[in-house]
């Protein structure tokens, strides 16, 4: 009787094709809570999320979530209210860069998702970073949270923090 699967390589084959193709490399999944605040006047938070190296380097810029659609670039200009991303990153480059740039987000979970073969990551040499989250609102405050991350993992990890008024709960996992 013949077995469904003769060797490991078309077993992978068939495992990868009917997870949609996702590689089973290292990932990491980022997910951003954007708490519902009570107020008069309530405008979507600028958010920025970096991976921070030693002596708070920014080592890549993962995520920018500003209002990029704003006639004549209107936008950009609030990005320094981001202000530490501002002092470690924003403020060197001219725009920020396309691949990581989106809208604000409304109130809810928002992930973010990095596979080891994106530019971000793809040669990122072994060690202990941060994952730095910071959010900004009009009219209201700005805050920053911290998460660490061994790169790359040995193992399935997670971490959570979460912020007292801009932001939400903040979970990253990181898989090998």
């Amino acid at each position: 009787m013949p077995t469904p699967f003769k060797t490991s390589a078309t077993a992978a084959v068939v495992l990868t094709s009917l997870m949609g193709g996702h590689s089973l490399a290292a990932d990491l999944t980022i997910d951003i809570t954007i708490p519902k605040i009570d107020t008069a006047e309530y405008h979507r938070p600028y958010v920025a999320v970096w991976l921070e190296g030693d002596n708070r380097t920014v080592i890549r810029d993962l995520a920018i979530w500003y209002e990029n659609k704003k006639a004549d670039g209107e936008g950009k200009k609030w990005l320094k209210d981001l202000r530490q991303w501002w002092r470690v990153s924003g403020r060197n480059q001219e725009a920020p860069a396309d691949a990581v740039t989106g809208a604000t987000r409304p109130v809810g979970t928002h992930t973010i998702n990095v596979a080891s073969t994106s530019a971000a990551l793809k040669h990122l040499p072994a060690g202990r970073y941060d994952i730095v989250v910071e959010a900004s609102r009009e009219k209201g405050g700005r805050e920053l949270v911290r998460l660490p991350l061994d790169w790359p993992p040995a193992t399935a990890k997670t971490e959570e923090t979460a912020g007292q008024h801009e932001l939400g709960k903040v979970k990253l996992i990181a898989k090998p």
